[in-house]
């Protein structure tokens, strides 16, 4: 970990995010683009909308603590918007492109998190969060989405994800 946070409460969620960052590359390594937007025959959500949420989703965090930029993937995302089967999802170049301009902003936000922001009230339809808490969904969905992209590796004959 690079600085150490000012909440003790959310180190283990900081050493995660930064796994995540460096493994949501690695996962990405070598995709072809055509690949990045097949769904082989099935109603799955392919590579390119995997890493469009992923990507959305550090974007909306980041607006909890001020960081109020826009991504490529804001339209295409709005309002949890599902995979929209005739749409074409931005590149994987500009979504990594996208992805290395929050992460760095969105780990300083969460390092200098006080106990006191982490709890504050997340109003979303139907339900109500700490911000502690949508991190840590986050932190999760982060990794789901991963290893998706591991998994849709294998199916698109790529050799599996490499950790180092």
């Amino acid at each position: 970990m690079k600085t150490t946070p000012k909440s003790s409460r959310i180190y283990g969620l900081i050493v995660l995010y930064e796994m995540h960052t460096d493994f949501l590359l690695k996962a990405l390594d070598g995709i072809d683009e055509k690949d990045a937007q097949k769904k082989l025959e099935t109603k799955a959500n392919h590579i390119a909308w995997i890493t469009g949420s992923v990507v959305q989703g550090r974007y909306f965090l980041a607006k909890s603590f001020g960081i109020d930029l826009l991504s490529i993937t804001d339209e295409l995302f709005a309002n949890n918007k599902g995979i929209v089967d005739d749409a074409v999802y931005p590149s994987i170049a500009d979504l990594k492109k996208d992805w290395s301009v929050i992460s760095p902003k969105l780990q300083d936000a969460l390092t200098q998190a006080t106990d006191e922001k982490l709890e504050e009230k997340l109003t979303m339809p139907g339900m109500e969060i700490t911000l502690f808490e949508m991190i840590s969904f986050s932190t999760y969905r982060d990794a789901n989405c991963i290893g998706q992209i591991a998994l849709w590796r294998r199916l698109l004959n790529y050799p599996g994800m490499n950790y180092m």
